[in-house]
């Protein structure tokens, strides 16, 4: 008997990043799966013109039932240029929502972008967010934004979209933290890169008492304590694993470490994440000024990124805009003592005493964990990293791609 051919239709108009790991757990976790996807280039030319291409290039299949896209791509669009598409169970996705995201003046902000994503939103079926942060600030600023058009301004539009959306977490497959502690060099090109092939292969000697449910994947292991009395001596390890952008403000995450030296505070840095094209200033001149203190310093191949992880005591966000988090999640698993704003979608994942509401209760949180990083060593982070799993999570995505609604 054959198969009646693929069920759902992953569309992403930017395959990179976090877009790009979703749409590959899903295909190679849910039967049924095709995927359809353009390069993560030119975010901005990806969200005018990626309906046009798909329209041409999405097969005509009478199989299709479902049809999965990230908020990029104009949904409204495509349905418009390619009507057979229209009777499909249509499920949007919010990574992001350009209706808060950060600009330097509003004046700079593309009113096309954040309008595009409220006609997706009408045509969808399904509208997912990755936190309840993400989605009440997107449904909250629909009325306000909508205040830009000068006349003949729609109304209720939140309330029309409302009814249609729920919250389902960002899946995250977990590393297996059960790995030994490596040291690694300086990285600050790609030439110098450690090869990912010879790092993190072979078995690894569990950690801590560790008890490993035969139902769970080694991938989705809770956080275990990582530190042996010999760590006790050794400075405070703070990383930074974030993209070397102005939304993650670098600004105030070097002149807190900057203050701290001043203050004749030890500790030692790791700035990972990945960079492009136009990095701040700042990163320049944090690097000559922390030198002494930074022992990892750029992009890493996932196996060494990981192994940094699990030799730093402390991370740290300082970010201007944050809809998840996927990087302080991981770096959390890998038994990091997380420090992020008290603002964004931190105060729906991290409990208060990780919180800090201004630059001065940062630096002096800092300055007392590296004076006693005995105390973060000792501490098992109150934050329970399987709730974000693909293990937990699978069933919802499996619930969310077949052809019931909500």
């Amino acid at each position: 008997m054959q198969s009646e051919g693929p069920r759902v239709l992953l569309v992403e108009p930017f395959y990179g990043g976090s877009h790009k790991q979703l749409i590959d757990l899903l295909q190679q976790n849910i039967s049924g799966c095709s995927v359809f996807t353009l390069p993560a280039k030119k975010w901005h030319w990806r969200a005018r013109t990626a309906a046009l291409h798909f329209s041409q290039t999405l097969p005509t299949c009478p199989s299709h039932r479902v049809l999965f896209s990230s908020s990029v791509l104009n949904l409204c669009e495509l349905v418009a240029l390619r009507p057979d598409l229209a009777h499909l169970k249509k499920v949007l996705y919010f990574h992001e929502n350009q209706l808060v995201y950060p600009v330097r003046k509003d004046q700079e902000r593309d009113f096309q972008y954040g309008y595009n994503q409220v006609l997706s939103c009408l045509v969808s079926d399904v509208v997912v967010f990755n936190s309840v942060f993400n989605m009440d600030s997107f449904l909250s600023s629909i009325s306000s934004f909508m205040k830009k058009i000068p006349d003949h301004r729609p109304k209720d539009l939140d309330q029309l979209i409302r009814p249609k959306c729920l919250v389902l977490y960002y899946p995250i497959q977990f590393p297996d933290v059960s790995r030994p502690k490596v040291e690694y060099k300086v990285v600050s090109s790609p030439e110098e890169m450690p090869d990912e092939a010879q790092i993190g292969s072979g078995e690894f000697p569990s950690l801590g008492n560790q008890q490993e449910d035969p139902h769970e994947s080694r991938t989705d292991q809770r956080p275990v304590s990582k530190r042996d009395p010999g760590d006790q001596m050794k400075p405070l390890h703070i990383v930074w694993p974030h993209r070397w952008e102005h939304d993650k403000n670098p600004e105030l995450f070097f002149s807190t470490l900057m203050k701290l030296k001043e203050k004749e505070v030890d500790f030692n840095l790791s700035v990972l994440g990945e960079n492009f094209s136009e990095v701040p200033g700042i990163f320049s001149e944090a690097r000559l000024r922390l030198d002494p203190h930074i022992l990892n310093w750029g992009f890493l191949p996932r196996g060494a990124y990981l192994e940094v992880l699990l030799q730093a005591d402390v991370v740290v966000s300082t970010a201007s805009h944050e809809f998840f988090g996927v990087a302080m999640l991981e770096a959390v698993h890998c038994g990091c003592y997380p420090l992020c704003p008290k603002a964004l979608v931190y105060p729906e994942i991290f409990p208060a005493e990780y919180l800090y509401s201004t630059p001065e209760q940062l630096f002096k949180q800092l300055q007392r964990l590296c004076r006693r990083p005995d105390i973060v060593r000792r501490h098992v982070v109150k934050v329970d990293t399987s709730s974000y799993s693909w293990t937990s999570l699978k069933g919802h995505y499996e619930a969310l791609l077949s052809t019931r609604c909500p």
